[in-house]
């Protein structure tokens, strides 16, 4: 296949699990024809309009936001915003004229994918989770490709246009050796006689996670006696956190609002507790790590427990119920870092589900769209 130089638009974002998949698959562009130019398109004020910027990589701003799940005057501006968004992304694609759009999910890649459909542009979806929102669903009826990460999409999506083709991950992210788990034990200070328990609520925190380990830690830490935790409480906690942690002599405990190095985290970690967006979870896949998932109610159709359940069906993971945290996941993670022989099960289940090679088959998915 001839790599050709491209124009491309890559829309969405929101939070790391849209971002780092969107900079995965532009980096294998960019790999394969270094003259492609790229461009992103994100919501103002999201976390893309900061990570992408870092990443080297140019980015445009829409004025578009969710729903609000509660009453709230914002959501009656919703539609207005909606068509101002779209209007801009049409005057974006006009003055940029790419060759495609891609959409990965988030706030502004409805509004754009929209905007390049009507305007001719061909489009391709990467839907990361196994079950379809609306917006990916409506644009999926003219999108040239739709690249999903879960069997049986065919249940929201034309089934000619679907290609199964995994989630984009970050490349540092593979199984650990001796030699990269010690360097993690180096990074970050962590005493390696203890078995490592890994607590990350995503990219902006978890509030469940969050209370679930502050109420296992007010219980005096029971199970916890050789056990040392690297907990990412997210941004939005940390001053929270900060407080409940004040005054605690707790040194195996270890707590931050983010992880910027989730490859060595991921190396040092024996246990994962995480919320299961699909990201995570094929990050999770990558590394080979037995893991417990905590889904977050707060998502479209419940989509996080349903990305869980495709790992839980090949025992490939735990799942605890939201509701249920408080009461099971540190128990859980504890009855799990005790029992080696579990763990070593899991952890053979989850690199089966491994599929590292996901952003060059989208790369490849484009060059055939285009060529059609």
């Amino acid at each position: 296949m001839q790599y050709r130089k491209l124009r491309v638009i890559i829309s969405g974002g929101g939070t790391g699990g849209h971002i780092f998949p969107a900079l995965s698959i532009a980096g294998c562009l960019k790999s394969l024809n270094p003259e492609t130019e790229i461009l992103f398109v994100g919501a103002k004020g999201r976390m893309e309009m900061e990570k992408v910027p870092a990443a080297g990589y140019k980015i445009v701003g829409l004025e578009i936001s969710g729903l609000r799940r509660s009453l709230s005057l914002e959501n009656l501006k919703l539609p207005f915003r909606l068509l101002s968004s779209i209007r801009k992304a049409k005057r974006l694609i006009r003055e940029f004229r790419p060759d495609i759009a891609i959409g990965v999910g988030g706030y502004a890649s409805a509004p754009l994918l929209r905007a390049a459909q009507s305007l001719g542009v061909p489009t391709l979806i990467q839907e990361q989770n196994g079950f379809a929102g609306l917006a990916n669903k409506m644009l999926a009826r003219k999108a040239g490709r739709i690249c999903v990460a879960y069997e049986g999409m065919e249940r929201f999506f034309p089934a000619d246009r679907i290609v199964l083709t995994g989630n984009p991950i970050r490349s540092e992210i593979v199984p650990a050796d001796g030699k990269m788990r010690e360097e993690a034990l180096n990074f970050y200070g962590l005493d390696g006689s203890r078995r490592q328990l890994l607590i990350v609520g995503g990219s902006l925190g978890s509030r469940t996670l969050n209370q679930a380990m502050q109420k296992w830690i007010s219980e005096g830490c029971p199970g916890g006696e050789n056990v040392e935790i690297m907990w990412q409480c997210g941004k939005y906690y940390k001053q929270e956190t900060d407080s409940f942690m004040q005054g605690r002599e707790l040194p195996h405990i270890h707590y931050s609002d983010f992880i910027a190095r989730m490859d060595l985290a991921y190396a040092v970690a024996d246990v994962v507790v995480s919320r299961s967006g699909a990201s995570s979870i094929s990050e999770l896949c990558a590394a080979h790590k037995a893991c417990i998932f905590v889904p977050s109610p707060n998502v479209t159709e419940d989509h996080q427990t349903h990305n869980a359940m495709a790992l839980v069906r090949k025992d490939a993971a735990i799942l605890i119920a939201d509701s249920e945290a408080g009461e099971k996941m540190m128990k859980e993670a504890c009855a799990l870092l005790a029992d080696g022989e579990r763990r070593k099960t899991m952890e053979k289940n989850i690199a089966l589900l491994e599929r590292r090679d996901a952003a060059r088959a989208i790369a490849d998915e484009v060059y055939s769209l285009l060529e059609k």
